[in-house]
């Protein structure tokens, strides 16, 4: 099972969207897929119209009252299943610090499920916070959805210092896998040169013990699609709103790539001298030490 943690700390870039659809297009592709809704704001839960009430058997429970992960599995479509989020999520956050072991809770109760998926798709929350670093502990790779825009990479460093945090303190195959690029106009000379940009760094990584230095660039474009905005609120993924549409030819292209990519490798833990040109997250280090 690749378990894949898709994460942004910043809000608005496509990530649940990207959740969400590329999760139906591999279970198109006849891919078992299981997606964990990690944020308390719960719009992957509620993209597949499931209601985040308070009395959802959701995420929460199994992260603070101890719920069987299996037990929270709902069924969302052919080979598709959900683990519901809800805002009780924001006080997990709280209601764990003092738990020994709180970085590991997820796993730990993933692990004791042993769930049979071929993939499962976290939806992290738009921070850095607890219930990232649980995602982080738990994925062996992470894929990062982002807008190709200048402010949208200078918040890439930050993102990468975490997932190195989380590499040499708890888990050592877990690597950066990919970025996908989202609500893509080719015609713009930005965007371009946010790819270039993004491919140098990439590039100057190659060789080095960095849990990105293997990072690929997909060459699905995930384009501006208003029919990907509307399709949320049918309770529909865009494959079901509309097939023929770009989003739906795009996620399925991104699926294809996903698919084509081996099982991630071993990664070693990074050299704690070697960082990513950003300020480093301290809070997510209080955390995680």
């Amino acid at each position: 099972m690749r378990i894949i943690a898709f994460m942004n700390q910043k809000g608005g870039v496509g990530k649940t969207t990207t959740s969400v659809n590329l999760a139906a297009a591999l279970a198109e592709q006849g891919q078992k897929v299981c997606m964990v809704d990690m944020d308390p704001q719960a719009h992957l839960t509620i993209n597949f119209g499931v209601n985040p009430s308070p009395d959802l058997n959701s995420l929460y429970h199994v992260l603070v009252e101890g719920h069987g992960f299996l037990a929270t599995l709902r069924e969302v479509g052919k080979n598709l299943a959900l683990v519901p989020g809800s805002i009780d999520l924001a006080a997990a956050e709280v209601e764990l610090v003092h738990v020994p072991g709180r970085e590991t809770v997820l796993k730990n109760r993933i692990e004791a499920a042993t769930p049979e998926f071929d993939f499962m798709v976290l939806d992290c929350p738009p921070s850095l916070g607890l219930l990232t670093v649980n995602a982080l502990a738990v994925a062996a790779e992470v894929i990062i959805p982002m807008q190709p825009h200048f402010l949208a990479l200078q918040g890439v460093g930050k993102l990468l210092e975490t997932v190195a945090l989380v590499n040499r303190r708890m888990n050592p195959t877990l690597k950066v896998s990919g970025i996908v690029l989202t609500m893509f106009d080719s015609q713009t000379k930005l965007s371009n040169e946010v790819v270039n940009d993004l491919q140098g760094f990439i590039e100057e990584a190659a060789g080095k013990n960095l849990p990105w230095s293997g990072t690929r660039i997909f060459s699905s474009r995930i384009r501006r699609n208003i029919k990907l905005a509307e399709s949320p609120s049918f309770g529909q993924t865009i494959l079901q709103y509309d097939s023929a549409s770009h989003g739906a030819a795009d996620y399925r292209a991104l699926a294809r790539e996903v698919l084509e990519m081996s099982r991630p490798a071993v990664v070693v833990s990074v050299n704690p001298a070697l960082k990513p040109p950003a300020v480093a997250a301290p809070h997510v280090a209080t955390m995680v030490g």
